[in-house]
């Protein structure tokens, strides 16, 4: 069986192909597009993973899209007339394009893949499985469990916002479900918009903003009393209700009125771009705790219905790593796996699993990694370097043996240097996990702000993954589990911590990002967490061999690893888009393969700014 999974027209398209219930290839259509979020048909990324399949789109046995669009637009149709007549204006802008584009999604698709290939009508199956199916299959069928629990949690697929259940061999049976328009992925969206964020993707920096809230300031106090008196009704069993009376997404174009916010929490919406203060802290920090409680309760629940040891986790709540990692601490499942594309993208994957398992009823694979460490993207030989180098007249030097480029890599980190990593293929998901990475020491006090003003242009309280050997990661972190996909926080070992000032917890969120906090500045955040990647050299040979070199030179086994992108932009794809990114960026190297470019010796290139961050990208 031949099936291509796709997701598109949200955000974050994707499509992925899965060959006799191998997982061949998968891949975001915004990484060859360049436009980050890209909700178009993946068209880029179809190519592609028929291309690395070997095969065409007459040969496909099925075409699966990741939920079903007409119980999606029915949803739609029941919300605005349910609300009518508000959300007038918001119905007249969604429903031509659901007329136009989404309500014949069939014949969207076909004629999106006919600019592909021919299609073999009497052979290809069409297929629509639930949007939650899709993050169900593609976590569970991502697995070597033979059963395991699982729970769900998003913003909205068709009617459902977040699932318990149970699967089983290739069955899947949901047990408990919660509607729209509760959600607590849109409760968390919400908060993103309020603190200025930008909605589908900002989500990561109010989780980073968190931790520099003060637990025990009124503020901080006043907002988790008043979501949880006014806003949302968090149950035992891990569902919510939401008080729609102070929220606008399911009538309007905005998430939330600002002005009743406004009376609620006695601060204003935060403007995107403005200056931030305690009390944004204090917010998210709230809006977190309460995000971290039902995801537990979810848990449990998962537990006492199943009884499982294993649990599977999907859906864009799922990429909430510091929630992942207070229930990792709970230690009420022996395994939990989190699906490292667990937004839509992944959905795409999820659709072509579950309609090999459950559709076509192939029996479910039990291999060691089924995902191959989530290195599904396109990759390049060194004579696609060399030809990118040609032409950008690019200076580089070449290494015969990676052991020495790897020693190179080591000495550079030691000396402060900042460099681009690219390897092998393209992880799929929002995490670079060592391929499309950009690497530096984390001793070095100074890199955080280096990284995130003069190389990465964003904003200076975000924090950077450290990525550890396997076999060191017990050494540094409060851990006793692998995290190959950066999806869970752990606190730095006592050791390694440095004594904070008696006043820090009541420090201006700005102070607090000054004070130097362990022998590992550049990957420990406020609170003494790092967002965790172990790199196992069975997984990733070469990011292992640089990451052991540096021990060997240092004695430290860890990098600060984050992705190869600027902001507003997506992580790179090809060797044409690492060396752009490299050039107007502050990286100081860049390594491709076996090639090494040294930012000193390149030429002037007037269309490529060089160590500026005159220009903030929006996001």
């Amino acid at each position: 069986m031949n099936i291509l999974g796709i997701s598109a027209y949200y955000h974050d398209s994707a499509a992925a192909i899965v060959c006799d219930g191998d997982i061949i290839a998968a891949a975001q259509e915004e990484r060859f597009s360049r436009i980050k979020n890209d909700a178009s048909f993946p068209q880029s990324a179809i190519e592609y993973c028929l291309k690395e399949a070997g095969l065409e789109v007459a040969d496909l046995d099925a075409v699966v899209f990741y939920e079903k669009p007409f119980l999606k637009f029915e949803r739609l149709l029941e919300t605005y007339y349910a609300n009518a007549p508000k959300g007038l204006i918001s119905f007249f802008k969604a429903i031509p394009v659901w007329i136009g584009e989404k309500v014949f999604m069939k014949k969207n698709i076909k004629d999106g893949l006919k600019k592909i290939g021919n299609i073999d009508s009497k052979k290809t199956k069409f297929l629509f499985p639930e949007h939650h199916l899709s993050h169900i299959a593609s976590a569970y069928f991502a697995t070597p469990f033979s059963e395991s629990a699982f729970i769900t949690l998003d913003g909205v697929g068709e009617w459902a916002t977040s699932t318990i259940g149970y699967a089983n061999g290739n069955e899947i049976t949901i047990t408990k479900q919660t509607n729209f328009p509760h959600s607590l992925g849109l409760l968390y969206s919400a908060f993103t918009y309020y603190l200025g964020f930008k909605v589908n993707s900002g989500e990561y920096k109010l989780m980073g903003l968190a931790p520099y809230g003060n637990i025990n300031s009124d503020f901080y106090k006043h907002c988790l009393d008043t979501i949880k008196s006014k806003l949302v009704k968090v149950y035992e069993d891990g569902s919510i209700w939401l008080n729609q009376k102070y929220f606008s997404y399911a009538k309007g174009l905005r998430m939330v009125p600002d002005h009743k916010w406004g009376k609620l929490f006695g601060i204003k919406r935060r403007l995107p771009e403005s200056e931030l203060t305690q009390k944004h802290c204090d917010m998210a920090l709230a809006i977190q705790t309460i995000t971290e409680e039902v995801v537990l309760n979810m848990a449990l629940e998962a537990k006492r219905l199943s009884g499982s040891n294993n649990l599977c986790i999907a859906g864009g709540v799922a990429l909430n790593c510091v929630a992942n990692g207070k229930l990792a601490e709970k230690k009420i499942f022996e395994n939990i796996f989190i699906q490292p594309a667990a937004g839509d993208a992944g959905g795409a994957l999820g659709a072509a699993l579950a309609a090999n398992y459950i559709y076509f009823g192939q029996k479910k694979s039990v291999s060691k990694n089924p995902l191959s460490g989530s290195y599904l993207g396109p990759g390049y030989i060194t004579k696609d370097i060399k030809k990118m180098a040609r032409h950008f007249k690019a200076v580089y030097s070449e290494y015969e043996s990676f052991d020495t480029l790897a020693a190179k890599i080591a000495e550079l980190l030691a000396e402060g240097k900042i460099i681009g990593f690219s390897q092998g293929r393209m992880e799929f998901g929002p995490r670079a996990l060592g391929n499309r990475s950009i690497i530096a020491d984390p001793r070095n006090q100074d890199i955080q702000k280096q990284l995130n003003l003069k190389t990465k242009f964003r904003e200076s309280f975000r924090p950077f993954a450290p990525a550890v050997l396997a076999e060191e990661a017990s050494k540094y972190f409060d851990m006793n589990k692998d995290s190959p996909y950066m999806l869970f926080v752990h606190k730095l070992k006592e050791e390694h911590r440095l004594k904070l000032p008696d006043n820090y917890e009541n420090m201006d969120w700005k102070d607090k990002l000054n004070v130097p906090k362990s022998l590992f500045p550049a990957i420990t955040h406020v609170d003494f967490s790092a967002r965790v990647q172990t790199v196992d050299k069975f997984d990733n040979d070469r990011f292992w061999e640089v990451i052991n070199a540096f021990k060997n030179l240092t004695t430290c086994g860890m990098v600060v690893n984050t992705s190869m992108n600027v902001r507003g932009e997506p992580m790179v794809c090809s060797p044409k888009d690492a060396y752009m990114c490299f050039m107007k960026s502050g990286m100081d190297y860049l390594v491709c393969e076996d090639i090494l470019f040294d930012k000193k010796l390149q030429p002037d290139l007037p269309n490529l700014r060089k160590n500026t961050n005159d220009t903030l990208f929006t996001d």
